[in-house]
């Protein structure tokens, strides 16, 4: 199945006195980038998430971010002592880092707050730690990954769609170049004994067998048959990758410079108006099919 790398997820759940949010966004690149934005004091929870996009995603920028708070009514009631001991805490924190040459970001009233009643980020004990961990694991599972991976693969089945109705598009023109060159053979023919008249009458210092290979490197020059049946073969080759699915974007993306490559060529010998109109458009089809083509996976 052809997969797209464009997606976007987002949920909220919940757990004892616990909230969280999850967002997961997906875009074009080159490779697979991950972007993690976590608590850090969730022991295994980011190798889990990482472990768990690269078994869904082959290429694509995903950046995924989780914030996690306690319920409003677990922050409320701190004893003011406790407060003024937590802001001394970090004052000479701060004080400490700044002998040090170093700058911290500040606190937030969150924060202050969980230190003063002990709820925290690494208050928590270590069989709650582990609890929140695997049921956060098992929610991104369920209400993120999987909404996530049924998007890139409903829009990868609309971009294989396009991109069939492209590969269409390029063959009919491939076809009729065929039949245009074939049509201006005639006229190439009467052209070409034009311009050996021409040449004949004054060329009683021309050696013949230099004449005959100028002759043949210039019907060699205006043939595109092998330009033709090249893009044949990249056309039946396009249709294989789209028909095998899977991450296909890379071996796509060389397909249509090749594709692009032929076109130019067969634009440079046309020689005939016709066909270099079919060329043009020709190419011109290939970078709509290219634009496509920088999405799929």
């Amino acid at each position: 199945m052809v997969r797209s790398m464009t997606a976007y997820a987002s949920a909220t759940g919940t757990s004892g006195s616990w909230s969280w949010s999850w967002e997961l966004r997906s875009v074009n690149a080159r490779g697979l980038d991950l972007r993690l934005r976590l608590p850090d004091w969730i022991e295994g929870l980011e190798p889990a998430l990482r472990s768990a996009i690269r078994d869904t995603a082959g290429r694509g920028a995903v950046s995924l971010t989780l914030r996690l708070a306690r319920a409003a009514e677990d922050r409320t009631g701190a004893d003011p002592e406790a407060v003024d001991q937590a802001l001394r805490q970090v004052a000479a924190i701060h004080a400490r880092a700044a002998q040090q040459g170093m700058t911290l970001a500040p606190c937030t009233a969150v924060d202050i707050l969980g230190m003063a009643t002990g709820q925290g980020a690494g208050h928590e004990g270590t069989d709650e730690t582990e609890t929140l961990r695997d049921e956060l694991i098992a929610h991104f599972g369920a209400e993120i990954l999987a909404p996530f991976q049924a998007m890139r693969q409903a829009e990868g089945a609309a971009l294989a769609a396009i991109l069939s109705d492209h590969l269409d598009e390029i063959a009919r023109l491939v076809e009729t170049a065929a039949s245009q060159a074939e049509a201006r053979a005639p006229k190439m023919r009467d052209d070409l004994r034009a311009a050996l008249a021409r040449v004949t009458e004054n060329a009683d210092a021309v050696e013949p067998g230099r004449l005959a290979q100028e002759l043949a490197l210039l019907a060699v020059r205006a043939d595109v048959t092998e330009e033709i049946d090249r893009l044949r073969v990249h056309v039946v080759a396009a249709r294989e990758h789209l028909s095998d699915g899977g991450p296909i974007g890379r071996k796509l993306d060389f397909l249509t410079q090749e594709f692009n490559r032929e076109a130019n060529t067969l634009c440079a010998k046309s020689n005939d108006a016709d066909l270099g109109a079919t060329g043009l458009a020709l190419k011109a089809a290939i970078d709509q099919m290219r634009e496509q083509v920088q999405n799929v996976e």
